[in-house]
């Protein structure tokens, strides 16, 4: 079609490059909101992941220098005890070694979330049951306690029930007073509690039966 039957038709003879034109803005445009998308999601799972990590307290329990015998001498280092827990239902105890106390805790911590145990709680954030763990020469006893009560421990121990989430407990050393042994008897206190709901199951009762 010529130029003058193209103007007689009413078509502009610069119609069809600005069709061209038209469609690239439009692809452009698609480009730049998935563009503008997939930047919002990556900052949605950066901040979802900074919460996750900011659930997680972390105490450190002691620090200690301690020392290797080498065939040069001795290599001295750091010894961190950590605890970490998130306040609900969870906690773990971790030891890292390094030769510098940022690098000895910073593997506590990873260590400690390595080592996680699961404690039920009741609705007055206590335990349900009576708890007893022994490690070495170290063992305590941990009991339920009323509401109000709060967390009547010391040591180690009291730093593990603070972070598992625990207001209402009583807890009693009869042990070593080892820093390590106690927070690792408590994690095995805490990790033999059962629900009453589980105990029946186990032994094939009901609840009635538990309760009575």
């Amino acid at each position: 079609m010529t130029e003058p039957n193209k103007q007689a038709q009413g078509v502009s003879p610069t119609g069809e490059a600005s069709a061209t034109e038209g469609q690239q803005d439009r692809r452009g445009g698609n480009r730049g909101d998935r563009d503008r998308r997939g930047n919002s999601n990556r900052r949605g799972n950066d901040r979802r992941g900074q919460e996750r990590e900011s659930e997680w307290q972390e105490r450190v329990v002691q620090i200690r220098r301690v020392s290797k015998t080498v065939k040069g001498g001795k290599k001295m280092s750091f010894r961190a005890i950590v605890v970490v827990g998130n306040e609900r239902g969870q906690v773990g105890v971790g030891v890292g070694k390094a030769g510098d106390v940022v690098g000895a805790v910073r593997k506590g911590v990873a260590d400690g979330k390595k080592h996680l145990v699961k404690v039920p709680l009741t609705r007055h954030n206590s335990i349900p049951t009576i708890g007893n763990g022994c490690d070495g020469a170290a063992s305590v006893l941990i009991r339920p306690a009323a509401p109000g009560t709060g967390v009547i421990a010391g040591g180690s121990i009291r730093t593990v029930l603070e972070l598992a989430g625990i207001k209402n407990v009583l807890a009693k050393r009869l042990g070593s007073k080892t820093p390590l042994n106690n927070a690792r008897a408590a994690m095995l206190a805490l990790s033999g509690l059962r629900t009453h709901k589980e105990t029946a199951k186990e032994r094939g009762i009901s609840l009635e039966q538990i309760y009575s």
